[in-house]
């Protein structure tokens, strides 16, 4: 947390991370809904595996590539500062979610966006949910688990928290991860072997 505030805070020039693609994604503030259920859902998530679930080889897949994910975003933001300038000029209104974008816009600056630790750590979550024994019987858990992990990385875009390459590098960090924590014999099974 303090290396986040540190970046977050650091006055340095930002590269602004943009695609074609972003300019089309219309701005919707009731996507601050699945977006601020997120701490819960990470929370929630983390203390099952952490106090309830007996399986500590899931634990740790989970807590490492949590910690594998937020360690990297740190390092990249501070080798490479970047930012966005989708968010709007005004928020008209004053419904509660339109508040609540506000709150969000003020904690949270446009800057040190690439890549979404939202999105990776959503994935990683859903990720860890669906794999785990005991919770896939359980039909209604698992469609809602996926239903709010694709709405929280929807409210990245929607709320112009994040462009959609943040996203994309996001998933693509999980996968790296995914291959080394959940798949160690796969990597090594690839590399060449040595005369």
């Amino acid at each position: 947390m303090l290396a986040f505030r540190y970046v977050e805070q650091r006055k340095v020039p930002v590269t602004i991370i943009h695609m074609k693609i972003d300019d089309y994604i219309p701005f919707c503030e009731y996507f601050v809904i699945p977006y601020f259920l997120w701490f819960a859902y990470i929370a929630v998530t983390v203390f099952y595996f952490s106090f309830i679930n007996k399986n500590k080889k899931e634990y740790w897949q989970l807590i490492l590539t949590l910690g594998i994910g937020m360690t990297l975003f740190i390092l990249i933001s501070l080798v490479f500062p970047n930012g966005q300038d989708l968010r709007p000029a005004t928020l008209t209104g004053d419904g509660i979610c339109i508040q609540m974008v506000r709150h969000l816009y003020q904690l949270d600056t446009p800057t040190n966006i690439l890549p979404s630790i939202h999105v990776f750590n959503t994935v990683a979550c859903c990720v860890a949910i669906f794999r785990h024994q005991a919770f896939r019987r359980h039909k209604l858990l698992l469609t809602g688990t996926g239903v709010l992990s694709l709405l929280i990385v929807l409210a990245t875009v929607f709320l112009k928290q994040h462009t959609v390459i943040d996203v994309i590098a996001a998933i693509a960090l999980y996968l790296c991860c995914f291959q080394l924590i959940y798949r160690p014999k796969a990597v090594h099974a690839k590399q060449p072997v040595r005369a």
